[in-house]
């Protein structure tokens, strides 16, 4: 530690023995004062609307479908981001809340049915926030005690122990075949029964946008404020009076509330949990999806849920190699975007406040058409190689951009590599320009790297 540092630890502790308060609760209390949530309103007002009316816009079967995984992925990458955006723990077992509340829930909702118990179907993703809550409390005791490397594996080993667990307690995981229940048989509420897609996604979307909001609530408290005093330097933290592991406790209990909540929706849409929704696949997608929205944001989760979701359900319908191009699209995001697809819309912030989106525009319309080519001459070759490996079975021809190409023949493999070669090179004769453009732009004057 630096000797600024140690003279800041040491003024920070004389001020807290003196009773004088804390700096980053000033600021908390400051900006409330200000009303910092009450300008956030005509954004929450926006979204309850687009919520409102997105089964007007999409009214078949299969929209509602996604926009109901949708929310549920929503409420837990958000959850998530409590976690590795707010605090800083990168968790790969955040599935086990995700997945225990869903069980729990789908056995509460068999014995509203079975064991007349009363409760409301719009009650039971509270309830499986509370038992993730449960299950977050003795986990979060021992697991918060570190952060970093010890935090990540210590969450490694709690999800795989859950998900062998899963397998071994058949009498209450149901084994390989999970448990299943029916959410039609609780008290109608207000008349509705949830017989349709369409009910439940109004449900979905109701339980989103309180989640939502308590957790952009959550992250303007001093709990909050202070979790992200604990991401950036945790021994200042310890120096203002503050310990980090309590912090970390707090963040990941709420964490695995609302992980729980995500999960009694999932219980309510699909009425049947397996081993598959509380293993490490599943917390490694919900850490896609955080990562690639951008974790430094509280919007990037729910850009990442909804991007994720939608390559998962419609364009795994049009390839097998669906899960390759997620996987490139996280490396290249690690790569070059950092700060996720948020990041790089906020990037241009500075370029809008100061009308130059234009100069951008004409830059970014440049590179358009060689980007095109290089990205239609990859997808070209992957597919087209992905029909050549099967060939030994008598598959010769790939259905790509709706043209279909016999990969037994040189001229598709030639064209598909000069788009790849062609617009790759004039991509990185454009590179300077771009870097430029955007450097004028954005008022960055010493150039982007």
């Amino acid at each position: 530690m630096s000797a600024t540092d140690t003279r800041s630890a040491a003024a920070a502790r004389s001020a807290a023995a003196a009773g004088a308060e804390p700096a980053w609760k000033r600021v908390a209390e400051e900006q409330m004062r200000r009303g910092a949530f009450t300008r956030t309103l005509p954004v929450w007002g926006g979204a309850f609307v687009i919520l409102m009316i997105m089964p007007l816009l999409f009214s078949s079967a299969v929209g509602v479908t996604i926009m109901n995984q949708m929310g549920i992925s929503i409420v837990f990458a958000l959850s998530y981001n409590m976690l590795l955006g707010q605090g800083g723990m990168l968790s790969f077992g955040h599935a086990v809340y995700f997945g225990l509340g869903g069980f729990l829930s789908v056995h509460v909702m068999n014995y509203v049915e079975y064991d007349g118990w009363w409760l409301p179907l719009p009650l039971l993703p509270f309830v499986g926030g509370l038992f993730g809550l449960a299950f977050a409390i003795p986990i979060g005791s021992f697991s918060t005690r570190r952060a970093g490397t010890v935090f990540a594996m210590i969450s490694l080993g709690v999800g795989e122990l859950v998900a062998a667990c899963s397998i071994i307690f058949v009498a209450f995981f149901g084994g390989e075949e999970g448990v299943s229940g029916d959410r039609t048989m609780g008290p109608p509420v207000f008349g509705t029964e949830f017989l349709s897609e369409v009910e439940v996604y109004y449900l979905i979307a109701g339980i989103v946008m309180i989640a939502a909001l308590f957790m952009y609530l959550f992250s303007r408290t001093p709990a909050g404020r202070m979790a992200n005093a604990v991401r950036d330097n945790e021994e200042r933290a310890e120096f203002v009076g503050y310990s980090q592991r309590y912090v970390r406790f707090v963040s990941f209990c709420a964490s695995g509330f609302f992980a729980g909540m995500a999960g009694g929706l999932f219980a309510i849409n699909y009425e049947i949990l397996t081993e598959e929704n509380l293993n490490l696949v599943t917390s490694g997608w919900v850490l896609l999806m955080a990562f690639i929205g951008g974790v430094g944001f509280f919007v990037g989760p729910i850009v990442g849920a909804i991007v994720l979701t939608l390559l998962q359900t419609v364009l795994s319908n049009h390839t097998e190699l669906w899960q390759l191009y997620v996987g490139i699209l996280f490396v290249l995001t690690v790569m070059y975007a950092p700060r996720g697809l948020t990041g790089l819309v906020a990037m241009h912030g500075p370029a809008l406040r100061m009308g130059r989106l234009g100069m951008l525009a004409r830059a970014y319309a440049v590179a358009l058409g060689p980007l095109l080519a290089f990205l239609a001459g990859v997808v070209l070759l992957l597919e087209m190689g992905n029909v050549a490996n099967q060939s030994v079975v008598g598959e010769s021809e790939a259905h790509v951009f709706g043209l279909t190409l016999d990969v037994s023949t040189i001229l598709p493999w030639v064209v598909a590599l000069a788009l790849a070669c062609g617009g790759g090179y004039a991509l990185i004769r454009l590179a300077p320009r771009l870097r430029e453009a955007f450097a004028r732009a954005t008022g960055h004057t010493g150039g982007v790297s």
